[in-house]
């Protein structure tokens, strides 16, 4: 899959660790991650997504690729679809936070830091090798992919979800555009200042944010590459077409304001108008168009057994 970046591997993955380092205290605020019933809903829709519907067993062994805090594996565990988990990143500041919150909900976890193109496990020792949006971070994605094949036991699964598509990835540049233009009278509307910059963020490697996306995913290249490496039964779906679009208008615009001046209204409101859009890309959007007009990526795959 080719890269959107001539940047060396080593140097990706140096600038990834430094931003989510940097990130990781934030970051389930800025993204809105929850580990409550509302999270556990998106995670139990984007897994049965992927794999064409939930599973009534769960995964036995489960080891996570790029866990961050632990949106998705976290809220799978809570759901009972997967009994046991390594979680995995190559921040170390990410998986200290996914641990606080593993043990703030009572949930035994192993972590191990570690990039996803050599693993540290014996062959052929997970049922699942499972991500969020994580891919379009890797700089050697074929690399990658031979080790999910080498640790899966035979007949055990790959499932990604939030992997951004390449048509997906150029539809968020416009609500982002529109949401700066629209910014001074939306702040003017709620009495919020304009955003000052942070000294403290210069140089810490929040600077970074805009060089830790490598890949961004068309379906078709996407199916060829797994089957490439030697996957079967390959799944891709699309996912979220209106609700990115907002959501990117809406984080555009909040970004803008000094944070301790958004009032909690508007971003409770902000929420419901995201999780709206949400069931309507699920229940008439996502069945009706092609994978590659959706902002993001599902899929899934099997090694043979």
């Amino acid at each position: 899959m080719p890269a959107r970046s001539p940047l060396t591997p080593d140097y990706i993955k140096h600038v990834n660790v430094r931003y989510h380092d940097a990130a990781a205290s934030e970051y389930d605020s800025k993204w809105g991650i929850d580990f409550g019933p509302t999270g556990q809903q998106q995670v139990r829709g984007k897994f049965g997504k992927a794999l064409g519907e939930w599973r009534a067993e769960p995964f036995g062994d489960a080891l996570e690729i790029g866990s961050g805090t632990g949106y998705f594996s976290l809220n799978l565990l809570q759901l009972g679809a997967i009994e046991r988990l390594v979680a995995t990143d190559i921040s170390p500041e990410m998986l200290s936070t996914l641990s606080a919150t593993a043990g703030r909900l009572g949930l035994a976890i192993e972590t191990k830091v570690t990039d996803a193109e050599t693993l540290p496990f014996e062959d052929e020792s997970f049922d699942l090798v499972f991500g969020h949006a994580v891919l379009h971070h890797l700089p050697d994605l074929d690399g990658a992919l031979s080790e999910f094949i080498r640790v899966l036991r035979p007949g055990g699964a790959i499932v990604f979800c939030g992997e951004p598509s390449r048509y997906g990835d150029l539809l968020a540049v416009l609500p982002k555009r529109g949401a700066q233009l629209a910014a001074p009278l939306w702040r003017l509307a709620l009495g919020a200042s304009a955003r000052k910059p942070d000294a403290a963020e210069n140089g810490d490697g929040h600077e970074l944010e805009p060089e830790v996306d490598v890949h961004a995913f068309a379906p078709s290249l996407l199916d060829r590459t797994l089957a490439d490496a030697g996957f079967k039964e390959v799944r891709i779906g699309g996912e979220e077409l209106l609700a990115n679009v907002y959501g990117w208008a809406v984080r555009t615009l909040e970004h803008t304001a000094e944070p301790d001046e958004v009032p909690y209204r508007w971003r409770e409101l902000a929420f419901r108008g995201y999780i709206a859009l949400q069931r309507v890309d699920t229940a008439l959007l996502e069945p009706r168009l092609p994978p590659s007009i959706f902002y993001n990526l599902v899929l899934s795959a099997r090694k043979s057994g």
